[in-house]
């Protein structure tokens, strides 16, 4: 049945107005519940990933969830004890399985980092544990630190500090930039290596606030080149990714030209698709590169390339059809290998033929300073048991479980290192009495930790210079072995060429 509209021009109107209202309004919560970008509290979608940060009350990937459960608990147990808050930024959602995994592994050692500052006995304040996701490759990165610098100037969370920073991309060189020298909030960087992420001699104020403790690239080729001071640079060639805007490669190119000056062959060179995750058809690429590479003198290959790269150019080389052996030397990132389930049915790349050694300088490997290292100046066994101890969870009541943890390829190690110097600069601050430091104390405090206020990382003593670098750090060299399917130690090897004094003191040139 119809109902007749009310009689007359004026309530004709109001009908019709009243008919726009309700459309109006259910547009509107129409609009609100197919475009509510909320994931959680302080996290949003942002296209097709959630972005922010969370105290651990949220999950950002299902693998993820045992250890943002353990965070979440530790940051409860903090509430009401007037905490420090530390963020670990890294990006935290990936399509790809090995990406997802290092993201576990670095949780784990922030984690594992909280966990110990907070049984310190004495110590204060408590460390408050925050994971802030900039989104895949930090698109994201302003959005977020944003929330970061909110939560730096709010007097309940006290944010005293950055973490994390994995990958030496421009995005991640932007926010560095960013936090440090336009929102004042100290950074400690985890697995970053890049040259040009850095404050120098030339620059010293260009990153205010930024510490690091992985040692760079072109420390970790010094440290290559005094280890393998044989290597002749007519046995050389360089295989290279020409990608752009990617700072880890470009550093790696540089040094690797370096090393190799004299080689008589140009680079091979190939580039990466824009997201390096990616495969493309790189492995068409390198299988038409090989037969090169074959007749070539070279029998020692510097590969500047990130890992999903690396494993295509090894599966390729590996079928090679000429009888030579060969050794690939890369940077750290060719760890990622060890948890790249697309590389579990190719480490007999590595066997076939004559065979491949993988060397590569790595951040961080679990015999540096384990039982059967021989300590020294440099490095200290102690924080080595103590993060296997603390890795014992179904052994101990310590930490409870946190998912599966290995520690060879280094990035467990290497992110509790950064947190733990995060720590050290926050509980160091410049009076020794101030119960909450101002951002200002934490940056400052970065130029104390050296000599009697080292770090004793589980990676080696972490001693920063006057420009927050890691003076003279601990560069692990190991190959990759087929039959451990795993890292393998080499050696110990120092950019100076001699570890450091027993004070951990500077040197003039640093």
């Amino acid at each position: 049945m119809k109902l007749p509209l009310p009689e007359g021009p004026l309530n004709r109107a109001l009908v019709i107005l009243l008919a726009v209202a309700v459309l109006g309004t259910a547009g509107y919560f129409g609009y609100g519940v197919w475009t509510d970008d909320s994931c959680a509290t302080g996290v949003s979608k942002v296209g097709k990933e959630c972005v922010g940060v969370t105290d651990g009350s949220y999950v950002f990937n299902d693998d993820l969830g045992p250890v943002t459960a353990r965070i979440k608990e530790e940051n409860d147990s903090v509430a009401g004890k007037n905490p420090v808050t530390l963020a670990l930024m890294i990006p935290l959602v990936s399509d790809q399985q090995a990406e997802r995994r290092e993201m576990v592994e670095q949780v784990q050692g922030a984690y594992l980092a909280q966990y110990r500052a907070n049984r310190e006995s004495g110590k204060q304040p408590p460390i408050r544990l925050v994971l802030a996701n900039p989104g895949r490759e930090y698109g994201q990165w302003q959005r977020v630190s944003d929330q970061l610098a909110k939560a730096a100037a709010d007097g309940k969370q006290n944010l005293r500090a950055v973490t994390g920073i994995n990958i030496s991309i421009a995005n991640s060189e932007a926010a560095v930039h960013y936090l440090t020298a336009e929102k004042h909030i100290p950074v400690v960087a985890g697995p970053m290596t890049a040259d040009d992420i850095a404050n120098s001699k030339a620059d010293p104020r260009h990153y205010p606030g930024l510490a690091r403790i992985a040692p760079s690239n072109s420390d970790q080729a010094a440290a290559l080149a005094a280890y393998g001071a044989g290597i002749k640079p007519a046995d050389t060639l360089v295989v290279e990714d020409t990608r752009e805007n990617d700072n880890y490669l470009a550093t790696l190119r540089a040094t690797f030209a370096k090393l190799t000056k004299g080689a008589p062959n140009a680079p091979e060179t190939f580039e990466s698709p824009k997201d390096f995750t990616e495969e493309g058809n790189l492995g068409n690429t390198f299988d038409q590169m090989v037969p090169d590479i074959c007749s070539s003198a070279a029998t020692t290959l510097f590969f500047a390339g990130r890992p999903v790269q690396l494993r295509l150019f090894l599966v390729a080389l590996g079928d090679r059809k000429c009888n030579k052996p060969y050794t690939v030397i890369t940077g750290s990132h060719a760890s990622t290998l060890m948890v790249d389930q697309k590389f579990e049915s190719k480490w007999d790349a590595l066997t076939k033929s004559a065979g491949i050694t993988v060397r590569y300088t790595a951040l961080a490997h679990p015999d540096s300073w384990g039982e059967a290292s021989t300590e020294g100046p440099g490095g200290s066994k102690a924080p080595t048991a103590e993060l296997a101890d603390l890795l014992r969870a179904d052994d101990t009541k310590q930490p409870d479980r946190i998912g599966p943890a290995d520690r060879r390829d280094g990035r467990i190690i290497i992110t509790y290192d950064a947190v733990t110097t995060a720590v050290a600069g926050i509980r160091k601050d410049v009076g020794g009495s101030v119960a909450m430091p101002s951002l200002d104390d934490v940056t400052q405090s970065w130029r104390r930790l050296h000599g009697g206020n080292r770090v004793d990382g589980a990676s080696g003593w972490i001693c920063l210079d006057q420009f927050g670098n890691p003076y003279n750090k601990a560069v692990p060299i190991v190959h990759l072995d087929a039959t451990v399917r795993g890292a393998v130690l080499d050696t110990v090897a120092w950019p100076l060429g001699h570890a450091p004094d027993g004070n951990c003191s500077i040197g003039a040139e640093g």
